[in-house]
């Protein structure tokens, strides 16, 4: 993958491009502010300003959609990193993770290492990884009832019934597959390390425009994963006497009736994260993230 760089200037993080950087960190995070505010200081004391704030704050929201800043900097696990994704992709500022969570597929800095490599902003000493994300949207008859953008997966599965939905996969206007399931994800290649692993999917890298469709404990069904190219259009329905429901990178699950489809394509944005390392990385941390099996709590 070829490098990219932004409009940083090599010599000092002081020049007005990197002189606005936002700090964020996931809701009711105490912990995760009190070490924000460390790294505050010690920006302000090389010379640059920034906020310390958690992703759910509106006037945050607004001020990056108006691009008053040109870096966010994500204190979590990859749940921040998908929240600051979320808010960053449509103005194409970057984000850089520093991994306070208990994985950290999408961050870059490891919990103690951030004062070296900071730095390496300055001396542009890093390339921009672009994470190709979904649109989804909620249809009902010829109404579209919301549209999302997605970095990790859509989900459409059962809601609090412990049944089996009957399911079905149309791509570009073709039936493709149906589906005795709990689920099926419309993943990209970001979420082949989150949900669709657990569900027993490939693992895709990280820089593949690919739809993953799989099934979520299929019942006498095809139980195998489907790549789909960067152009294709999938529709996702659920045919059900209970609950159904649909999920966008595990946000509030939005209900669905008989008949509603959730239609998956890739999105007009990217979500752009800054690497340090080169881009064998994700093949490194693979191996390290496998072989261990973290406790639960936390932010992933």
């Amino acid at each position: 993958m070829r490098p990219i760089k932004l409009r940083y200037n090599k010599e000092t993080m002081s020049t007005p491009s990197v002189h606005r950087i936002a700090i964020v960190v996931r809701p009711g995070s105490t912990d995760t502010l009190s070490e924000g505010a460390v790294i505050q200081q010690w920006l302000k004391s090389h010379g640059v300003s920034s906020t310390v704030t958690t992703t759910d704050n509106q006037h945050l929201r607004r001020k990056i959609s108006q691009g008053e800043y040109d870096l966010l900097i994500a204190l979590g696990g990859d749940g921040t990193m998908l929240r600051a994704g979320h808010l960053t992709a449509a103005v194409g500022i970057p984000v850089i993770g520093i991994n306070l969570g208990r994985v950290g597929f999408l961050t870059e800095i490891s919990p103690g290492e951030w004062r070296e490599r900071l730095p390496l902003l300055a001396q542009g000493k890093f390339w921009i990884e672009r994470r190709m994300m979904l649109r989804a949207a909620h249809w009902r008859g010829e109404e579209c009832l919301g549209t999302w953008d997605v970095l990790n997966e859509v989900v459409v599965c059962r809601g609090m019934a412990v049944r089996p939905l009957h399911l079905t996969a149309v791509v570009d206007e073709e039936w493709q597959a149906e589906y005795t399931a709990d689920g099926l994800i419309a993943s990209t290649a970001t979420g082949s390390t989150a949900y669709a692993l657990a569900a027993g999917g490939p693992i895709l890298p990280p820089e593949l425009r690919n739809i993953l469709v799989l099934p979520v404990a299929p019942h006498l069904s095809v139980d195998r994963a489907i790549v789909l190219p960067e152009g294709a259009r999938v529709a996702l329905g659920a045919h059900t006497n209970h609950d159904a429901i649909f999920s966008v990178d595990g946000q509030k699950p939005v209900a669905l009736v008989e008949g509603d489809w959730v239609r998956v394509e890739v999105g007009p944005y990217s979500a752009n994260f800054i690497r340090f390392q080169d881009p064998g990385y994700f093949y490194r941390n693979l191996t390290k993230y496998m072989e261990k099996n973290p406790a639960a709590g936390g932010d992933l």
